[in-house]
């Protein structure tokens, strides 16, 4: 189970969102920058790094990301607001290590698949799932398809895997969705990185029962109920 640490942006401040609802949102009086390379030397190989002004359309943190990719020495992931050729390849040139796409992924999987085999393994598709459906632009519109029919267009793309999000469990801490997560195993080859809801170490075992093969920590660290080194000597 490969722990990685995740660090959200809006207005260039790191905050959590409950649920996925901008107007229940925790913000945190942490420089995004120091926060990353506490990450980083607490022994992290990877940090998931989400722009959410970007992923609803709006304006971005791209400086701020900016000076995150290029200080780290670690892998970085960044999602928010890829969609097409050109904004894989400006954050590939940037040096992150994989870019994730949501919105694009979940609505033009064509698209996806023809972004994926042109970066095999650098692009990640994420899966945000409320009340048992897909969902899309910042988690605001449900999907018209569903998790099953979007799971098999994702299937022949050589996508580096399924970032995995029940957004009814994000930032609640009231435990991992491991039926969700066994439902997508069962449906997917791709290995799934799972967010949402984990508020102890002993829910990793769990969520690898369940398939998942990486969990994406971001409420719990910040407010101190796991320990990074803990969850990366557990894992």
């Amino acid at each position: 189970m490969r722990v990685i640490p995740a660090i959200d942006l809006r207005g260039g401040r790191v905050v959590r969102l409950n649920q996925g609802d901008f107007e229940r949102e925790t913000v945190y009086d942490r420089d995004p920058l120091e926060l990353a390379a506490t990450y980083a030397a607490a022994g992290a190989t990877r940090l998931h790094l989400v722009d959410l002004d970007a992923a609803r359309g709006g304006s971005d943190n791209q400086p701020t990301l900016d000076r995150i990719v290029g200080a780290l020495a670690i892998e970085v992931q960044v999602a928010g607001g890829v969609r097409t050729l050109e904004d894989v390849e400006r954050w590939l040139d940037a040096g992150a290590e994989q870019v994730v796409m949501g919105t694009t992924a979940v609505l033009n999987p064509s698209l996806l698949e023809t972004l994926a085999s042109a970066h095999p393994g650098r692009i990640l598709a994420a899966l945000d799932v409320s009340a048992g459906s897909p969902v899309a632009h910042g988690w605001r519109t449900k999907a018209e398809a569903t998790l099953a029919v979007i799971l098999a267009a994702w299937e022949a793309a050589p996508i580096g895997g399924v970032i995995l999000t029940s957004v009814d469990r994000d930032g609640t801490m009231t435990g991992p969705d491991l039926d969700l997560v066994a439902r997508v195993r069962r449906l997917s080859r791709h290995p799934i990185a799972y967010s949402g809801g984990l508020s102890d170490l002993s829910q990793l075992p769990w969520l690898g029962a369940a398939g998942a093969s990486s969990v994406i920590l971001g409420k719990s660290l910040l407010d101190g109920r796991i320990s990074l080194e803990e969850a990366l000597d557990a894992s």
